[in-house]
């Protein structure tokens, strides 16, 4: 078996990519999944990839399912923190509840499995991180200062964890995806997305398996000289 790698939010969209395109590059996937047991059994099904419910924002249930993860699978040398939600809407209309949501979703997961695998990682010598970020966390947007402070965030965690990782040969680096063809995308109107599109020089969304892509070099061991970075991933939407 290839080095084991935990996906957060890893069954659906472009985590699904990403478990999918580790998998078959060889190493032994696991795909963390919050809710929808339907959609991550069907998932499990197609691809074999060993699935794991638990609540990336919950500490302890992180480190309990990683524990279980290493139990079953062998040391997470690899992690991709991918999971986020969003919980749209302006400022003088947000509940604080859903400013708390997000922030400990998106952002507070990466702390959650990170200290779950960080101990490991440095004895072992070897670790890679990949945090998925957001052109939204980049450029802001409008109705999304929750889900925007979370993503800028993660681009700020990686690069301070990377300065504490890189003598043990750990790598953390962000991907910040621009608009990509994924379910959430698809049911935005068509007249809203036909303006999104407009304003991505290539003309086109993005594909969940280029920022697959992305992740595969970034945990390579070709990828060690990488530490620290923020690969947009975006059309040329945000240069950055």
């Amino acid at each position: 078996m290839g080095r084991v790698a935990l996906v957060t939010g890893g069954t659906r969209g472009i985590g699904a990519a990403i478990s999918t395109g580790l998998k078959e590059a060889g190493y032994t996937v696991a795909a963390n999944y919050g809710g929808d047991d339907a959609t991550a059994n069907a998932f499990k099904e197609a691809t074999g990839i060993a699935v794991y419910k638990f609540d990336v924002s919950d500490y302890e249930a992180v480190q309990a399912a990683v524990a279980q993860i290493e139990s079953d699978l062998g040391p997470v040398e690899i992690v991709v923190n991918n999971a986020g939600i969003t919980r749209d809407g302006t400022m003088h209309r947000m509940s604080q509840e859903n400013w708390q949501k997000v922030i400990d979703t998106n952002l507070g997961s990466c702390f959650n499995t990170c200290r779950a695998v960080i101990d490991g990682m440095r004895e072992r010598g070897f670790g890679r991180i990949v945090n998925i970020g957001s052109i939204n966390g980049q450029a802001g947007q409008y109705g999304q200062v929750n889900y925007a402070a979370a993503k800028s965030g993660i681009h700020g965690f990686t690069k301070a964890l990377a300065q504490e990782g890189a003598a043990k040969g750990i790598t953390v680096n962000a991907i910040a995806p621009g608009y990509i063809d994924t379910d959430m995308v698809r049911a935005v109107p068509p007249n809203v997305l036909e303006k999104i599109i407009a304003k991505i020089p290539v003309g086109r969304l993005g594909q969940a398996s280029e920022i697959a892509r992305g992740v595969l070099f970034l945990v390579s061991d070709e990828g060690g000289f990488v530490t620290g970075s923020t690969l947009s991933i975006n059309g040329g939407q945000h240069m950055y």
